[in-house]
């Protein structure tokens, strides 16, 4: 079992990303019932479809996606429930939205060493990758969504 001392030894060289786990395991939990809907009601909410927004990050969003990228990478293991890559890149594109930040939401397929079909979904945040970048490799992008915002 997983306890607040535990996660603040994680996290205890970054009190901001520290800061943002109750967030993210919220988070995590509203995406995890959104899937169980259709993804037809689910997909208008994840941004434009077939469209990638910059690779570039500013300067000072830079430190937030890294802080956000963690505390949804750590708190994701510890979750009663599945938090699928699907999950975790959801959770993190509404963060990044929160707080005026664009991403880019991919979904890919590709096959096992069995030869079935796997999908597999990522999020990126200008340069960075926020979940889902260890294990892209392999996969064939089918859809994408990007999260085009104004700057607040």
């Amino acid at each position: 079992m997983i306890t607040l001392r535990r996660i603040g030894l994680l996290l205890k060289y970054d009190k901001a990303a520290l800061a943002l786990i109750p967030e993210a395991l919220w988070r995590l939990f509203l995406v995890r019932i959104q899937l169980l809907f259709p993804f037809a009601k689910t997909a208008p909410q994840l941004g434009v479809k077939s469209l990638e927004t910059p690779a570039v990050s500013k300067d000072t969003d830079i430190p937030r996606i890294q802080q956000i990228t963690k505390a949804i990478r750590v708190i994701s293991r510890y979750t009663p429930w599945k938090s699928t890559c699907m999950v975790r890149a959801v959770a993190g594109l509404k963060m990044l939205e929160k707080r005026g930040i664009e991403s880019t939401l991919y979904m890919g397929v590709a096959r096992d060493k069995q030869g079935q079909m796997i999908a597999h979904a990522w999020l990126r945040s200008g340069a960075c990758y926020v979940s889902g970048d260890d294990a892209m490799q392999g996969f064939v992008v089918v859809e994408k969504f990007a999260k085009v915002l104004q700057a607040e």
